[in-house]
């Protein structure tokens, strides 16, 4: 799989999130990087019934993850956690002093603690 350009979002095969996500396990980017558009159809279909949102089309549905350069899924434009992270002039919020207690992104933290490990083994 090839990633195009960025501030070294990549990490043993993994392609790091402003929050700590791998967004190389995810469907969308990988759908996007692949070419693939079954799975692009099919995760789109998935994503806009569990989240509820018919803004979740196969037309909008590309991503190459939120810290490269390229196409970006919807919801990285009003994403708080991107949003705080850039508003700061960090790459991620593995950079701050309040990561660990942070509201924004502690959820996420909560929910996939390897995104905590992520974000340390970057700095």
């Amino acid at each position: 799989m090839y990633f195009p350009n960025s501030k070294e979002p990549k990490m043993n095969g993994k392609l790091i999130a402003c929050c700590g996500i791998n967004c190389a396990t995810c469907d969308a980017c990988i759908a996007t990087m692949t070419h693939d558009e079954e799975l692009r159809a099919k995760t789109a279909e998935k994503w806009s019934v569990e989240y509820n949102s018919s803004d979740i089309t196969t037309e909008t549905f590309y991503c190459t993850g939120c810290r490269q350069a390229g196409a970006k899924f919807a919801y990285c434009e009003f994403c708080e956690i991107r949003n705080c992270v850039k508003s700061k002039g960090f790459e991620t919020c593995g950079e701050c002093d309040q990561l660990e207690n942070c509201s924004i992104v502690g959820n996420v933290l909560k929910i996939l603690p390897e995104a905590l490990d992520n974000l340390k083994s970057l700095n």
